[in-house]
């Protein structure tokens, strides 16, 4: 690293040179900066407007094992994964072109020989005027992250297709089981498998999803989702619950959060809630508050509600969280004694790709 590459550097670092700054203080403030760029962790590299690299710190060199200034221009490119390469070369013109933060997953390739997934991020250093005068990016190793997340990822397929196979097997089990009896046992029969396929299909909203496992709905809507979870319960058929409001778009981006929840809703309805009671029932109904989407929830006519629970639940603060993070949301619960309200807010373009 040259002593004009920490010269320019720590100027853009600085925004503009001041021009008081003695030669000593120049000296020392290059020499600090030089020691904390290759003091951390992290590649770190920097290039002029144009995108032009012309500095990497010494992470750079010791994680490709290239020579020293022979990826400078355009020759950084070469180090990454071939698959990679149009889609960070696309990230990085567009944020050339607008000045907007760099930010793309790519492999680059390691002095083994081997390609890591790499997180590349890169902001522009602007002069008082506005002006873009250097872009300083980093890149982070997230290899180990990502295998492991691929792992859970597969681990969780495997344990949904078991759990699906449950579902299966219980089914075959009622079908058998019901072969020689009357007509008012099959009848019984039927409908139980009819609930068993529900719970199924509500499983594949609820379940974690990634690219690869995410499901097709047949109703990409809010009304069918929330009529699809909760196929499963007899309240529904006997017109217990009820869903009114507006419809929105919902796809994958936002039905596994919302689904968690409302799945989470319903079985304690059923476990303790107004769907344990004959007479009780939920009214769900759904407002637009122009950015964002309001679902109330309302249980009644079922068990009197004592008081709110002293603990809450790692599976409901898992939902929760979900909520806030995936979809810019929150959940306020109120426990009334004559039911349970829940009023969920969620930011629309969220839930589905059409809301963008």
């Amino acid at each position: 690293m040259s002593s004009d590459d920490i010269k320019g550097l720590t100027a853009a670092a600085a925004g503009t040179a001041d021009p008081l700054m003695t030669s000593r203080e120049l000296f020392a403030s290059e020499a600090t900066f030089a020691t904390l760029v290759d003091a951390m962790p992290q590649i770190v590299w920097s290039t002029k407007p144009d995108g032009y690299h012309d500095f990497y710190n010494q992470r750079w060199y010791e994680f490709t094992g290239v020579p020293a200034g022979s990826t400078d221009g355009e020759g950084w490119a070469g180090l990454f994964h071939p698959d990679d390469q149009p889609r960070a070369w696309e990230r990085w013109r567009r944020s050339l072109e607008t000045g907007e933060t760099y930010e793309v997953e790519y492999r680059l390739r390691h002095h083994s020989g081997l390609y890591r997934w790499t997180l590349g991020r890169a902001l522009p250093v602007r002069d008082a005027s506005g002006q873009i005068v250097r872009w300083i990016g980093t890149c982070t190793d997230i290899d180990d992250a990502k295998r492991i997340a691929e792992q859970n990822e597969l681990l969780s397929r495997e344990l949904s297709h078991r759990i699906k196979n449950i579902f299966q097997v219980v089914t075959g089990l009622v079908s058998l089981s019901s072969r020689k009896a009357g007509p008012e046992v099959k009848a019984f029969a039927a409908q139980l498998r009819d609930r068993v396929a529900a719970l199924g299909r509500a499983h594949e909203f609820a379940r974690p999803h990634s690219e690869e496992s995410r499901p097709s709905f047949a109703d990409t809507s809010l009304h069918g989702m929330l009529h699809e979870l909760f196929a499963a319960y007899p309240a529904r058929d006997e017109g217990r619950v009820t869903v009114t409001g507006i419809d929105t778009p919902v796809d994958d981006r936002g039905a596994t959060p919302l689904a968690l929840l409302i799945h989470e809703l319903a079985t304690n309805a059923m476990k303790y809630g107004a769907l344990s009671s004959p007479e009780g029932r939920i009214a769900i109904s759904v407002e637009d508050e122009g950015e964002g989407l309001h679902i109330r929830w309302r249980e009644s006519e079922g068990p009197r509600v004592p008081a709110a629970p002293e603990r809450t639940g790692f599976g409901t603060r898992l939902v929760e969280l979900s909520i806030s993070q995936q979809l810019g949301g929150t959940v306020e619960r109120q426990w009334n004694p004559e039911g349970l309200e829940v009023d969920i807010r969620v930011l629309k373009r969220r839930l589905s790709r059409e809301n963008d």
